[in-house]
C-alpha cells in the first residue's frame, strides 16, 4: 500500500471515529455530578435542613503566591457550579488568597433536598461553611444568582464581610413587577420538558460570542436530564427560581456597609421568568448599563465597572479585564 493510500485510509477511519462519537448517546451524569473532576479536591460539610441530613461539597484552595492572609468566597450563579470559577480562582491565589468556593446545597456537587429555598438559609449555610474553616472574614463575591446571595450574605453578616463584589447579579430589579407569577408545581413541570437544545438556546445569551468551551456548561446538564434522578434536580431548580422571584434584594442595597465592586458586562439582558414577560415590556427589562448605575448609586460605597461587549459572564468572556477589576478594588 502506498503512503498516499495509507493517509487516505487513515483520513477515513478517524473521520468515521469522529462520526460515531456526535452521534454516540451522552453517558447520563447523576445529579450531584458523580465522576465530574473539578479544577481542586472537593470536600464536604454535614448539615441538618429541616430534618434532612445534607451534604454541602466545597473547594478550600491555598494561596500559589505569597499568602497575603486574605480570603474570597465564591459564590456561583443559578445555571453553574464551584468548578467554572477554575480561572479566578488562578487569578486570585496566584495573588495570595485563599479562596473557599461553595456549590450551595441543591446545586453541583451538594445534596438536593426536595425543601422550599431560601437565601437566607443559603447565606446561614455558608456563614457555617466559613466557620467550620476558621474563616472570620472574607471578600464576598457573587455572580448572577450568586451576586442576590451575596448581597444576603452581607446584610446578614456583615461583621463577616470585608467587600461585596458582584458579577452582572440578577436582581438588579423586582421581577415580581412585570414578570407573571408562576407555581413552584408549575415551574416544576417546564423543567421536566427541558431539552439540550432548550438549554443550549438560553446558555447561548449569556454571551456576545460563543465559544467552543462554552459547550461544557450545555452539556453537564444535558447529562443530567439522562439521570434516573432528574426529576429531583427539576424540583430544586423549580423552587430556586421560585426563591429568586419572591426574595428580591434589589431593595437592600442602601444598606450594605461593605465597599461594595459592580463588574457589569454592558450586553447582557438576562431577565428570569423572561419567556413570561409580555412582548412590550421585554425591551425595558434586563437593561444592564442602566441597571448597574442604579445599583452603584443605592449602595453606599459602591465601585462600578462596565464592560463594553461583554455579556453575562465577564469572569469567561473578558478574564483579564475582570480579574484586573476585582485585584485592582481589592488593593492587590
Amino acid at each position: 500500500m502506498s503512503v498516499r493510500s495509507l493517509c487516505l485510509l487513515l483520513l477515513a477511519v478517524l473521520s468515521a471515529t469522529a462520526a460515531s462519537a456526535q452521534e454516540r448517546p451522552q453517558e447520563p451524569l447523576g445529579i450531584a455530578m458523580e465522576g465530574y473532576a473539578y479544577p481542586h479536591p472537593v470536600q464536604f460539610l454535614a448539615l441538618t435542613w429541616e430534618g434532612q441530613d445534607v451534604r454541602m461539597a466545597y473547594m478550600d484552595v491555598k494561596p500559589s503566591g505569597k499568602a497575603n492572609g486574605r480570603t474570597v468566597l465564591l459564590l456561583h450563579g443559578k445555571n453553574f457550579f464551584g468548578g467554572y470559577w477554575r480561572a479566578t480562582i488562578q487569578a486570585l491565589t496566584g495573588a495570595g488568597y485563599r479562596v473557599v468556593v461553595p456549590d450551595q446545597v441543591g446545586f453541583g456537587k451538594s445534596s438536593k433536598p426536595a425543601l422550599p429555598y431560601s437565601f437566607h438559609t443559603l447565606a446561614a449555610a455558608t456563614k457555617g461553611l466559613l466557620d467550620t474553616l476558621g474563616v472570620k472574614e472574607a471578600v464576598v463575591l457573587g455572580h448572577s444568582m450568586g451576586g442576590m446571595l451575596a448581597t444576603r450574605f452581607a446584610r446578614l453578616f456583615p461583621e463577616a464581610t470585608t467587600h461585596l463584589v458582584l458579577e452582572n447579579p440578577i436582581g438588579l430589579e423586582d421581577y415580581r413587577l412585570h414578570v407573571p407569577w408562576q407555581s413552584t408545581e408549575a415551574l416544576y413541570r417546564e423543567q421536566l420538558q427541558a431539552t439540550e437544545e432548550g438549554i443550549r438556546k438560553y446558555h447561548r445569551t449569556y454571551y456576545v460570542t460563543w465559544k467552543p468551551e462554552y459547550e461544557e456548561y450545555v452539556r453537564v446538564p444535558a447529562r443530567q436530564l439522562l439521570s434516573g434522578e432528574y426529576p429531583r434536580l427539576a424540583w430544586v431548580a423549580a423552587a430556586t427560581q421560585q426563591m429568586i422571584y419572591e426574595q428580591p434584594v434589589v431593595y437592600e442595597f442602601p444598606l450594605v456597609e461593605r465597599p461594595t465592586l459592580l463588574v457589569i458586562g454592558q450586553e447582557d439582558r438576562t431577565v428570569v421568568g423572561k419567556a413570561k414577560v409580555p412582548p412590550a415590556l421585554l425591551p425595558k427589562l434586563g437593561q444592564y448599563p442602566e441597571l448597574g448605575k442604579k445599583a452603584a448609586a443605592a449602595f453606599p460605597k459602591a465601585t462600578l465597572v462596565p464592560l463594553p461587549g461583554v455579556g453575562h459572564i465577564p469572569h469567561f468572556e473578558a478574564p483579564e479585564k475582570f480579574h484586573k477589576a476585582l485585584l485592582d478594588f481589592l488593593g492587590t
